[in-house]
């Protein structure tokens, strides 16, 4: 049983991370890669604070304005300097290898004597209950206030910059601005990813982040195959679904090690699965 409370805790300090793709994916259509180094970025920084005795909370908004520059740096290279948004997101991905690289020092550190955010509850007997209850509040606010901003004006211009760039622009409304904005509240978020993962896992590596941005993906495509099977359009119901969506993936991968799937093969796993979820909804429409 454990062992899958340890797949949900996982999935839902995944899951800002999700939450952040889900913005680019669905709301800008901007395949972003920049994924990849801003989360290592938060857990990079996450990391070193730790070490230097910062208060858990204060790092925080140091690790979410570090990734927001990432994304406003991967924004302003495909809006002002018309670089595909993909090889945008891998220039910014390869440059930030080398910055997290140097920031970290070495290849990896661990955090097994720092204080972390989840040993600031302590209502339960059992650890485990303790750390959970942790990430569900810590996420279930973020989640409220993602939801929050996406229903304001503001939100609703970015979604609509989404559907239809020439209606916006019409509009008066700054749609270069605008993809900017979400790449960097996109890239916040998966950097928060980062400083959550850092900590349960209680260290941070170099290549932690090497293709996490696929397991986000699947999260979102897990997400938006509920979606667009129950039609539900209210942006919090989506918001809760690419959450669920976290949590199952990881939950996925926790079943495939449990029967035995050798831990080396979970990548080819996560591969593969994701390949399942884009390929379905495709053979559906194939076969009517």
């Amino acid at each position: 049983m454990e062992f899958y409370i340890t797949a949900l805790m996982l999935g839902l300090c995944l899951s800002a991370m999700s939450l952040g793709i889900f913005i680019t994916m669905k709301i800008f259509n901007i395949p972003d890669i920049t994924t990849d180094g801003s989360y290592t970025l938060g857990a990079v920084i996450t990391a070193i604070l730790l070490t230097h005795h910062w208060p858990v909370y204060l790092i925080i908004p140091i690790t979410m304005l570090l990734g927001a520059t990432a994304g406003i740096m991967t924004g302003i290279i495909h809006t002002r300097l018309k670089v595909d948004a993909l090889l945008a997101g891998i220039l910014v991905m390869t440059a930030l290898y080398s910055i997290n690289l140097s920031v970290l020092g070495r290849s990896n550190i661990p955090l097994l004597d720092v204080n972390t955010i989840f040993s600031s509850i302590h209502l339960f007997s059992n650890p485990l209950y303790n750390e959970l209850l942790t990430v569900v509040l810590f996420i279930g606010i973020i989640a409220a206030i993602l939801s929050y901003l996406l229903q304001t004006d503001f939100g609703i211009a970015m979604r609509a910059t989404g559907n239809s760039a020439s209606m916006t622009r019409a509009l008066g409304i700054n749609n270069n601005t605008m993809k900017i904005t979400g790449l960097a509240i996109a890239n916040a978020l998966t950097a928060l990813s980062g400083y959550l993962v850092a900590q349960y896992q209680n260290f941070t590596d170099i290549n932690m982040g090497i293709g996490i941005v696929i397991t986000g993906l699947g999260s979102v495509l897990i997400a938006d195959t509920l979606i667009n099977w129950r039609n539900i359009t209210l942006i919090r119901k989506q918001l809760l679904l690419v959450l669920c969506g976290s949590i199952i993936f990881q939950l996925v991968l926790a079943f495939t090690l449990s029967i035995g799937i050798d831990p080396n093969m979970l990548k080819l796993v996560t591969a593969i699965f994701v390949l399942l979820i884009v390929s379905i909804p495709r053979l559906k429409r194939i076969n009517n």
